[in-house]
């Protein structure tokens, strides 16, 4: 039950004005790749705001790792769904890119101009170094809350070693995580208590489940009709801007060749950021030859360091390959609509994942067989996200990282001889002030982004 101290009905609510300038400021902090992403959505929404509990947040986690595309904009989404419907969802999920889509246009832009953009990529390197912060801070926090019972330890570990280690693909993980979990619960029952009810969660203040009991959720019960109207209008969405393109300039045309294989993309790449990255490098610079393997280096880097999902990069590929080599047309023209067109069809798809399958997921929440697979499952993400932090780390503390292939053993060593001594200082400074201090995401941002700059200019 409710405790008495806590009037539901005399909770405030949050207006979709409120949470849109919280989701405007989530979208501009939202550096880091989806590691950093994750970390700064958990501070914000979990542990500052109290909108929506720990369980949920994992629950909806746990469901967007295991979609095609990028898991923390979806995370996004789902959390605006919740809380503000379709209009929530939207706003969340477009303000969450948006920033991404601005900056990384602005730099794709000086990048075909200028070439290199050395203030811009110091600004950065200090930015990722805090970023880093945020990160360590973010999997301490959600492993002690996961990882109750050595049972949920030893799956986080096992998860760890087989995607770090082995390179296994994360929906295999998740699928033995959850087989692991159903078969602990037969095994051993009292590990596995019921799922928390939202009487409990909203009695401890937590936004979500207080309206809930408000009655004001309605829009999260699963319905046949809308699903089938959420799908028609989705795919009619994602698909019109390509069949425009196709139709004014060939379905030979650079334009409509990165339509349809970023179309394909957003379809077929599951397992995080990470992943998706791997499958367009190979094909943007191997297959189609639109970038060098330099020009694709140089647009993971800005990518990286930018707000907003990873996959960004995308844009920035999609610009110069336009840019590059699309005929008939104004270079500057052709980079602008590929950079939009991609960022169209690789976005949209996130949006359809969340509405078509969100109110299913919140169905079976309160399932124990099924609470039992993703308490497994999400001690294997505390597994995953915690390889992502390690990924992050080597690449931002070294300037060099290789793969070791030793049969199934793959490992990314870092060379120690390309240590840059001034991101280590920077991220174990970014790491004391928040952890040890407790400073503010924003000023240790800031200050990290400013002794970026100043480093670049002492090095002249």
């Amino acid at each position: 039950m409710i405790p008495e101290a806590t009037d539901v009905a005399s909770i405030p609510r949050v207006s979709l004005a409120q949470a849109t300038r919280v989701w405007a400021k989530i979208g501009w902090l939202s550096f880091g790749g989806p590691a950093g992403q994750i970390a700064v959505m958990h501070r914000e929404l979990v542990e500052q705001r109290r909108w929506i509990s720990e369980s949920r947040f994992l629950h909806a986690l746990n469901y967007c790792m295991l979609l095609p595309g990028p898991e923390a904009t979806q995370l996004a989404i789902y959390i605006g769904w919740l809380m503000h419907r379709t209009r929530g969802g939207l706003i969340a999920g477009v303000l969450f890119v948006l920033p991404g889509v601005i900056v990384l246009f602005g730099l794709s832009v000086m990048y075909a101009s200028v070439g290199q953009l050395p203030m811009v990529t110091a600004v950065f390197f200090g930015l990722k170094a805090a970023v880093l912060a945020v990160v360590v801070q973010a999997v301490l926090r959600i492993a002690r809350r996961a990882l109750k019972g050595r049972f949920f330890v030893g799956v986080a570990i096992a998860a760890f070693l087989a995607i770090h280690v082995f390179g296994l693909p994360f929906p295999l993980i998740v699928a033995g995580a959850a087989g692991l979990g159903i078969a602990a619960r037969w095994w051993r029952p009292q590990g596995f208590p019921e799922p928390p009810t939202a009487e409990a969660l909203a009695g401890d203040g937590y936004l979500i489940d207080q309206m809930m009991l408000r009655g004001e959720l309605d829009h999260i019960q699963p319905s046949r009709s809308r699903s089938w109207r959420v799908a028609l209008i989705g795919v009619a969405l994602w698909a019109t801007p390509l069949v425009v393109v196709v139709a004014l300039w060939g379905h030979d045309s650079v334009l409509a060749r990165e339509g349809t294989f970023f179309s394909e993309a957003a379809v077929v790449t599951f397992g995080g950021a990470y992943a998706v990255l791997a499958f367009i490098a190979q094909r943007v610079v191997t297959d189609y030859g639109w970038l060098s393997p330099a020009q694709m280096l140089d647009g993971l880097a800005l990518a990286e360091t930018t707000p907003g999902p990873l996959i960004m990069v995308v844009q920035f590929v999609a610009f110069m390959a336009a840019f590059q080599h699309q005929t008939g047309m104004s270079p500057w023209l052709a980079g602008i609509i590929g950079s939009l067109l991609t960022v169209w069809v690789t976005f949209v798809p996130c949006f359809l994942w969340v509405f078509l399958g969100g109110p299913y997921v919140e169905a079976l929440r309160s399932n124990r067989t099924l609470h039992a697979a993703l308490s497994a499952v999400t001690a294997a993400v505390v597994g995953v996200v915690l390889n992502l932090s390690v990924w992050f780390a080597e690449h931002t503390i070294f300037g060099t990282v290789r793969m070791l292939n030793l049969g199934p053993v793959h490992l990314d060593l870092p060379q120690l001889a390309t240590l840059n001594p001034a991101a280590l200082l920077l991220a174990a400074g970014a790491m004391i002030a928040m952890l040890r201090f407790r400073a503010g995401m924003v000023w240790t941002l800031g200050i990290c982004a400013g002794a970026g700059m100043v480093l670049r200019l002492l090095q002249g």
